[in-house]
């Protein structure tokens, strides 16, 4: 079960709060005087996850315009489109963007909500998010759940302040599309890397752009997460330019071992950094000591440890 105060851990649906308001669910059905303050709240849309209707979610989308005022809207949080496990997700971002001036206040919007009985994370279909980011210049907050057939391109965006790609397998032209991308006042990127068998075919060379950091002088929080290189990223890691600014690192939810975790140790100080989040690793007891030894005032998360012998090594999200 995730951990709903801590947004950066594993997978929930948002039902409960997001962005930091309490989540809403439209239904357009009901007592459109009952609804709550458009303001005051993140918005939960999603189409029956298995509705085999055609245009579904513009359905739903346009009874949302109607009987909400979208101009004081500032959180939406897209659940699922009809049959996310076979339609891309354009069927939800395309009324977005084409209705992205009736949102004037829009700031964080997450796209893909599902949970596992709805929909595997593997399974859904994502499509071109980058059309977000150009629609919606004032957005600071963009988080895609799914890999497959998700694209991004670069661009440059002055208010973003929070990406996150959440997948079981993230492609490596989104991971190098990320690195080139103009984001000034960024401060918390995470990209769950995912294993290659789902669409993670990215290698730790993809990730250059990012680690020097030249593109994202705001960065603060960095996580590079749920890989099956996960020891190869933390080798980088230990060298990244970028680390120097960082406040919390994670390299959580992979097949880290005592490999990576011995590089981290021997590179570049990690002293400064207030957390540094290792869950779901494969590091000896040996080395949980080492590491807490040599980061006495750093906040170190190092549950959910598995078998170091096992030499079936799995990361935390996959399917």
């Amino acid at each position: 079960m995730a951990d709903h105060d801590n947004p950066r851990r594993n997978v929930h649906d948002y039902r409960d709060r997001y962005a930091d308001l309490p989540v809403a669910e439209f239904t357009g059905e009901g007592d459109p005087g009952k609804l709550p303050e458009a303001g005051s709240v993140a918005w939960r849309l999603s189409a029956e996850p298995y509705d085999a209707d055609e245009g579904a979610f513009a359905a739903l989308f346009a009874r949302f315009m109607e009987q909400v005022d979208t101009s004081a809207v500032r959180a939406i949080v897209v659940g699922g489109w009809e049959n996310p496990y076979e339609e891309g997700s354009e069927a939800a971002i395309r009324p977005l963007t084409d209705n992205a001036a009736r949102f004037p206040a829009l700031r964080a919007l997450f796209v893909g909500a599902l949970q596992s009985e709805e929909c595997e994370i593997s399974w859904i279909q994502q499509s071109d998010v980058t059309p977000l980011l150009e629609a919606f210049p004032g957005l600071e907050q963009l988080e895609v759940r799914g890999g497959t057939e998700l694209a991004f391109t670069p661009v440059r965006h002055d208010a973003l302040r929070t990406l996150r790609f959440e997948s079981g397998g993230l492609p490596a032209a989104v991971v190098r599309a990320v690195g080139q991308c103009d984001l000034p006042a960024l401060e918390e990127l995470d990209l769950w890397l995912g294993v290659e068998n789902y669409g993670g075919d990215s290698a730790v060379a993809d990730l250059d752009a990012i680690m020097s950091g030249e593109r994202l002088p705001a960065l603060r929080h960095l996580g590079l997460q749920d890989s099956e290189i996960q020891d190869e990223i933390a080798a980088a890691v230990a060298s990244a330019p970028v680390v120097a600014r960082l406040e919390t690192l994670s390299l959580s939810m992979g097949t880290l071992t005592d490999l990576g975790a011995e590089a981290l140790l021997t590179g570049q100080p990690l002293t400064h950094l207030r957390e540094l989040d290792l869950h779901h690793h494969f590091l000896t007891g040996s080395m949980i000591k080492r590491i807490q030894e040599a980061l006495p005032g750093v906040q170190v998360d190092l549950s959910e440890p598995e078998d170091e012998e096992d030499e079936w090594r799995y990361v935390a999200v996959g399917e």
